[in-house]
């Protein structure tokens, strides 16, 4: 589990692609210290596993399901990525739950400044819009924001400029892609709230095969209520 909070920009010194498998090799110093083999780290929002270390730098593999889903395909030697180690027991959590499961691929439409601002509007796949609302937390590229607005095609962030200048946002251009992790509390209430409707149609349905009526059937009228108890 990580957080959103961004603790180095790192530089890709590697990737080397096969036919089923992909291996990504970063330069980076500040996170190192105390990572083994086997710790996670997360590459723009991507949860990997560290199989190698050399010098500076670590390996992850990348399994084709990641690269599928994510932007990691795309990176070339020297490109910069943001890089968080897994969250500790004694940690703060000071940006929000984030897993580094990328659930699709956004791209940003515009960067508008606005006073010491940036603004990014980024275009979502339909499926991710659900999860995403106003003045709630998104993870954009591992980065934790806060959704500022919303519609029918994407989302919009707003970046201080320490932001910007500490994580990969602030070398993106309008055009590229970015990695997307909505707020994982919102996917599992909508998962219980479909689970507890489901269930309930089901017992409608056994119940009025039954030949008795539905509670969406029963009207509450004032015979219904004598014939329960309520004078």
């Amino acid at each position: 589990m990580f957080t959103g909070l961004i603790a180095e920009l790192g530089t890709v010194e590697r990737m080397a692609e096969g036919s089923t498998t992909c291996q990504l090799t970063v330069r980076a110093r500040k996170i190192l210290p105390g990572v083994k083999i086997g710790d996670s780290i997360a590459v723009n929002g991507v949860c990997l596993t560290v199989v190698h270390f050399r010098g500076d730098t670590f390996t992850a593999d990348v399994m084709p399901e990641t690269v599928r889903r994510t932007t990691l395909h795309l990176l070339q030697p020297g490109d910069k990525v943001n890089l968080e180690k897994a969250l500790r027991p004694m940690d703060g959590l000071d940006g929000h739950i984030v897993q580094g499961h990328v659930e699709g691929v956004g791209t940003i439409q515009q960067i508008v400044p606005e006073g010491n601002a940036l603004l990014y509007r980024i275009q979502t796949p339909r499926e991710l819009l659900p999860y995403i609302v106003e003045k709630g937390s998104i993870a954009v590229d591992g980065i934790s924001l806060t959704v500022t607005e919303t519609d029918n095609t994407g989302f919009g962030v707003s970046l201080i400029p320490h932001t910007a200048k500490m994580t990969t946002l602030g070398y993106k251009n309008v055009g590229d892609a970015v990695n997307l992790e909505t707020d994982i509390l919102a996917r599992y209430v909508e998962k219980m709230l479909g689970f507890h409707k489901r269930e309930k149609g089901i017992n409608e349905q056994q119940t009025t095969r039954a030949g008795e009526k539905s509670d969406s059937d029963i009207a509450l009228t004032e015979e219904f209520l004598l014939k329960h108890g309520f004078k």
